[in-house]
């Protein structure tokens, strides 16, 4: 698993924009880091920023921040699906 990987990235719709927003929220809390006009340009042009954020902290020697959001969504409690 790449370092980047750790991390819970998605991209959503903003109507106010018109606009698809893409967010990292462990590594860009502050909110979207990127828009398209496209869910796939968008996705694309976040996983480039998340990838270059953590190479950047790494090759300076920082610390990664933890992946919080994946965890917490990894612990969740889980709906049991009936079919």
């Amino acid at each position: 698993m790449k370092a980047q990987d750790q991390y819970l990235k998605f991209v959503r719709w903003e109507e106010a924009d018109s606009l698809y927003v893409g967010y990292c929220p462990d590594l860009f809390p502050w909110g979207g880091v990127c828009h398209g006009k496209t869910e796939e340009e968008t996705y694309r042009a976040l996983c480039a920023l998340v990838h270059e954020e953590v190479e950047e902290m790494l090759q300076a020697g920082k610390e990664l921040p933890s992946a919080r959001v994946t965890k917490l969504l990894q612990n969740r409690p889980r709906r049991e699906t009936h079919y």
